[in-house]
């Protein structure tokens, strides 16, 4: 900001200079007061400089009575699971309102560690949609994983230090926090003087207090009533999450009240490209909690003024004199069905449709990171030492998992995938240092039935991850994950029948954000047709090797008994 344009906003407020533009006729909710104000908004610049009775400007944009609300911001979310690549991410949620992210790059930094906090750094500068970062403080998140980087002590130190950094993302480790290891402490240490996120699924009473003492103030993982309730009691703010795989909006809104609400926000954690496009983003969180009854402007507040306060952004969260001209308009406050979106005084979103071009410059994409050794047949096969095996149950609309003993079909020694119990194989191979590590297990719920279905997508160490009906179709999607060097793919008798490329970091699609949206949806419908009925499989899938959400998950290493947080024998 120059000191001739901070002149001239002044002049612009005190009603001496025409606005570069006005917004009139609009009713502008206060996000300070919780009130509906109806007025113009003068914009000088990148800056709203007043709200009231002005009229002179370069441009005036009638809304003929619709609401104006400060742009949506996004308090914890991981782009990685979008599939998109950067600027097609911000195509897609900018038209959506989402103008800011708080986002833990911990998916691409698992891949590539510092070097792929950098290239998003990089590649973000130019874009109409404000990028915070929340430094990655377990990467990778356990050793019970084997990741394609590591960021210790050294590198969060560099981390810190980047433009955007606000502090330490979600400590994932909350083992680690309780039992004092010092590797854990030493990254909170380092950031404690800024923001440091919580993860701590089911832990309460003094375990909970251990974990909070360590200087963590949120919690993104809670999945019931009394759960959220107990932390917001002690110091966290409570991120209310809706997601493509994790629904927990619906059973933590009865926690939002006249006492909390300033405690709570709505975040999307992670979301799939089509489901941006099909449903939207923040603005569908946002539409979602008002049709379950919260009030919208406090729906509104929840999605901008308590993360721009809880994460100390600076002319955002609001409408008001010295704040960014970052606004969306709509016409009903039930539907939140956003018209147009202004970042920074630019028109950049009209009806849900994008309107400007990214500016990216000249940044090489990070391609062909998939370093698998040599897999066959031999590789996948699951011995059975008789009688029961422990299974990985997926419950639907969450990311949790129940662990149960279930006697599997077994023929010549060997567990073969039943399909009549939708008991299948599950597999995870090693896919960074060629290590040779391959870990398969029984799985229930994925509802597969036929061929087999992998993806290279796979928290948080994104190794490969395939789910199968028999051992030939997951060997042969497997490969060809490895072939397209990174992906999504789907096998039937031996052969491909379905794929899509994300070739950057293995992870991310290079495709224009509609063509991946379509792509992901082509996907999704060919898998139910193989007889899978989640709403968002792959992202349900990419979920089983995650060793820090219970109760049991898979990894390259074997089997995770997450409660104790080791490898079943």
């Amino acid at each position: 900001m120059s000191l001739k344009s901070l002149q001239k906003r002044i002049r612009v407020a005190r009603g001496e200079q025409p606005a570069d533009i006005i917004i009139s006729n609009g009713k502008i909710i206060n996000v300070f007061n919780g009130e509906i104000e109806e007025g113009n908004i003068a914009i000088s610049g990148e800056y709203i400089a007043g709200i009231g009775d002005y009229t002179e400007s370069k441009t005036t944009v009638d809304i003929q009575g619709k609401y104006i609300a400060p742009g949506f911001i996004n308090g914890h979310v991981h782009i990685e699971s979008s599939m998109l690549d950067i600027p097609e991410y911000s195509r897609a949620v900018v038209p959506r309102g989402t103008l800011g992210i708080v986002t833990d790059l911990h998916e691409i930094c698992n891949v590539l560690g510092i070097q792929g906090l950098q290239y998003v750094i990089s590649t973000c500068k130019n874009l109409p949609l404000d990028f915070y970062f929340m430094a990655p403080s377990c990467v990778p998140a356990t050793e019970l994983e084997t990741s394609g980087a590591a960021l210790d002590i050294d590198a969060l130190a560099e981390a810190k230090k980047m433009p955007g950094v606000l502090g330490l993302g979600e400590v994932m480790n909350y083992p680690g926090v309780v039992s004092g290891d010092e590797r854990v402490l030493e990254k909170i240490e380092l950031f404690n003087d800024l923001i440091i996120d919580g993860h701590a699924p089911g832990l309460s009473g003094k375990e909970l207090m251990a974990y909070l003492s360590a200087c963590i103030t949120s919690e993104h993982e809670c999945t019931s009533f009394k759960e959220a309730k107990e932390k917001l009691a002690r110091g966290c703010y409570i991120m209310i999450r809706e997601g493509s795989s994790e629904k927990n909006l619906e059973e933590l809104l009865p926690l939002v009240t006249d006492k909390t609400y300033q405690r709570c926000m709505l975040v999307t954690d992670d979301r799939s490209a089509f489901d941006i496009f099909s449903e939207g983003d923040m603005d569908w969180a946002v539409h979602r909690a008002v049709s379950l009854g919260l009030d919208p402007v406090r729906a509104i507040q929840m999605a901008t003024i308590i993360p721009a306060e809880r994460f100390g952004l600076k002319k955002v969260g609001a409408l008001a004199p010295g704040y960014y001209a970052n606004l969306v308009t709509f016409s009903d406050l039930k539907e939140i069905k956003l018209n147009d979106v202004f970042f920074r005084g630019y028109l950049v979103g009209i009806n849900g449709e994008t309107n400007y071009t990214p500016q990216v410059g000249k940044v090489s994409r990070p391609i062909d990171t998939i370093n698998m050794a040599p897999i066959e047949l031999e590789n996948l096969k699951l011995r059975s030492s008789g009688g029961k095996m422990p299974v990985i149950n997926i419950v639907p609309d969450q990311i949790t998992t129940r662990k149960t003993m279930e006697e599997p079909l077994v023929e010549d020694g060997l567990v073969i995938p039943d399909t009549k119990q939708d008991l299948l194989k599950i597999c995870v191979v090693e896919r960074h240092k060629a290590s040779g590590n391959v870990a398969c297990g029984l799985i229930k719920g994925f509802g597969l039935r036929k061929g087999a279905v992998a993806s290279s997508v796979s928290h948080d160490s994104h190794n490969i991850v395939a789910v199968g009906t028999n051992d030939e179709d997951i060997l042969a999607a497997i490969k060809e994950v490895e072939m397209v060097q990174g992906g999504i793919v789907m096998a039937l008798k031996g052969k491909v029948i379905g794929s899509m490329a994300l070739p950057v970091a293995g992870i991310l699609s290079a495709d224009p954000a509609e063509q991946a949206a379509g792509q992901l949806n082509d996907m999704q419908t060919l898998l139910q047709v193989m007889g899978v009925k989640l709403k968002s499989p792959f992202i349900t899938l990419s979920f089983m090797t995650l060793p820090v959400i219970p109760e049991i998950r898979i990894t390259d290493k074997g089997l995770i008994d997450v409660e104790k947080f080791e490898v079943i024998n």
